[in-house]
């Protein structure tokens, strides 16, 4: 017994021995272990919201500053971006799905890759949900167009080799099969603001029509835009348009034959089959002609609320007259991934903390007619006038010495696009170099670029006239130069009725009894040059008189626009 009990002693004391020599190590290795994953949170800290269910209810800044005002809130997979309080001019919430794609307008959903254009799906992120509806009518045409869309843009190479080839038995059988499609080629002219402006007169045209829209982008207009269609492309390659489509079409458009290809110049022209266009007679013609090529730099939709064929389906589509161009728009122009990058990149660092956003659209046509300094002090009239800016006379405390930074005040960003550098440096001086504070507002000022002159033929001046564009219609409110289609862009774009500066002339000042600006009438841009026709008598007649929602625009008194 008491051997047993000696024996069980022994095994004790060796167990004991053991444990404290490898309690110790276990101890040292766990240690070890939980500063390593310790370290690994540290230097990757959404990790353990990755690792955790509650990661989907998480909110970070997105912004460095001390008052942000935007937040990144993931929910259900998807990332949003919300204010966090109401004062907020940042990028919005949308939870209705509908308002997510403009109330349904856009053809997100139909797209497989989503990663192809991120444009489409984040763009409602960074503007304030549209307060203009389309309605049913104009729904379930763009439903049947993106149907023909994806049916016969494939279809349009045998058109072509029938045009190419007539002879041919084989390409026109496959030409004969492709009968029922028909299409419209829009052919680029002038600056990007022309261009675009043109392109979507197109497009509604082509809905109108029930023709397929096929564009010729030249190498200054690659990359700037998403396909808009699914399954299918609306871009046409050079061989499937050669250039000299267009030179042949410019002979034989005036006798509008079935068997060629016609050409229509929408142009600003004095051209008699220009001002025939909105004739019920020429749509006629038109309608039997397959492949049709249209060159414009005019916002040409008011003159198709003037052809009788043209009015029900409008009426139907548009209740709100001046809104077409902001609804297309939305479905059509999309930024391409690399334009996208840019717009998201310089809106989330200099605007998204802003409570109110200002754009100043600055184009001077002639600056020895308009001088620089002329321009910008019709600009400060403007903006102090319209309580916009704080007056240039005003006392102005730098930030660092003001004890309001402390408490609540107004944020305002000032976004300048001009292609000089001028107005950009006066206006942020005036204004402390971006760092002032006045009336309890602080202004920012932002120029993203300054070219210096135009040039529309490059591309990469082209991609920045097109990000600062839409950067323009994330704004709150616009400041705009007459008769830019640049600006006109931006406005219908951003559903906004813009203040228009005034022109002046000679370097005179512009009279103390004269406003600096006027107020937009509507959001849709002007047509400069529309047609001065009666069809019905063949006399020349008034526009205004043919459709009563059309009236002269403010900024060019010879061309129309749309209002309701």
């Amino acid at each position: 017994m008491v051997e047993k009990g000696v024996r069980m002693l022994k095994r004790l004391r060796a167990l004991f021995t053991v444990c404290c020599i490898v309690l110790p190590i276990f101890v040292t290795i766990t240690w070890l272990h939980y500063s390593s994953i310790s370290y690994l949170f540290q230097e990757f800290p959404n990790f353990n919201n990755i690792l955790s269910e509650k990661s989907q209810k998480v909110t970070a800044v997105i912004s460095k500053e001390a008052d942000p005002a935007i937040a990144v809130k993931v929910k259900d997979q998807r990332i949003t971006l919300e204010p966090e309080d109401n004062s907020s001019a940042g990028p919005t919430r949308v939870d209705d799905e509908d308002n997510q794609q403009l109330h349904g307008l856009d053809m997100a959903s139909t797209f497989n890759n989503e990663g192809s254009c991120l444009s489409r799906c984040q763009s409602h992120f960074y503007r304030k949900s549209s307060l203009h509806k389309p309605s049913s009518h104009l729904k379930s045409k763009l439903r049947h167009y993106e149907h023909l869309h994806t049916t016969c843009a494939p279809s349009f190479s045998f058109i072509r080799n029938h045009y190419t080839n007539p002879n041919n038995s084989t390409i026109k059988h496959d030409a004969d099969h492709s009968t029922n499609c028909r299409y419209l080629i829009w052919s680029a002219m002038d600056g990007l603001g022309n261009r675009i402006l043109s392109l979507v007169s197109a497009f509604l045209y082509a809905v109108l029509t029930d023709r397929v829209l096929l564009v010729k982008f030249e190498s200054d207009m690659g990359g700037l835009f998403c396909e808009p269609f699914p399954n299918s492309s609306w871009l046409l390659s050079p061989r499937d348009f050669p250039d000299h489509w267009e030179d042949d079409g410019d002979q034989e458009h005036k006798e509008l034959s079935t068997h060629h290809r016609p050409v229509l110049h929408l142009r600003h022209t004095n051209d008699d089959h220009y001002d025939f266009f909105h004739c019920g007679s020429t749509q006629d013609l038109l309608q039997k002609v397959p492949v049709l090529i249209l060159q414009s730099n005019q916002y040409f939709v008011p003159s198709l609320f003037t052809i009788p064929s043209f009015r029900k389906d409008l009426t139907e589509m548009f209740p709100e007259k001046d809104v077409i161009f902001h609804l297309l728009g939305h479905c059509l122009l999309h930024p391409s991934n690399v334009a996208w990058k840019f717009i998201r990149n310089f809106y989330q660092t200099h605007l998204a903390m802003a409570n109110q956003k200002i754009g100043l659209q600055i184009r001077v046509f002639d600056t020895h007619r308009e001088p620089h300094q002329v321009v910008l002090n019709k600009i400060i009239a403007c903006v102090s006038k319209n309580n916009l800016l704080p007056q240039s006379d005003k006392q102005i405390i730098p930030v660092t010495n003001s004890p309001s930074l402390s408490q609540n005040y107004t944020s305002k960003a000032v976004l300048v696009i001009s292609l000089y550098s001028e107005y950009g440096d006066k206006i942020k001086a005036m204004y402390m170099a971006n760092t002032s504070v006045t009336n309890g507002e602080v202004i920012r000022v932002y120029q993203p670029s300054h070219e210096e002159h135009q040039n529309s033929n490059d591309n990469k001046h082209n991609m920045k006239a097109w990000t600062e564009m839409y950067l323009l219609s994330l704004c709150d409110v616009l400041v705009t130069s007459s008769y830019s289609t640049f600006g006109y862009v931006a406005q219908s774009l951003g559903g906004l009725k813009p203040w228009i500066l005034n022109r002046t002339f000679g370097g005179e000042e512009v009279p103390s009894s004269d406003p600096p600006c006027v107020r937009a009438m509507s959001m849709d841009p002007c047509f400069h040059y529309p047609p001065k026709r009666d069809c019905s008598s063949n006399t020349i007649a008034n526009i205004t008189s043919l459709f009563p929602h059309t009236v002269h625009c403010e900024d060019f008194g010879n061309g129309v626009k749309l209002i309701n």
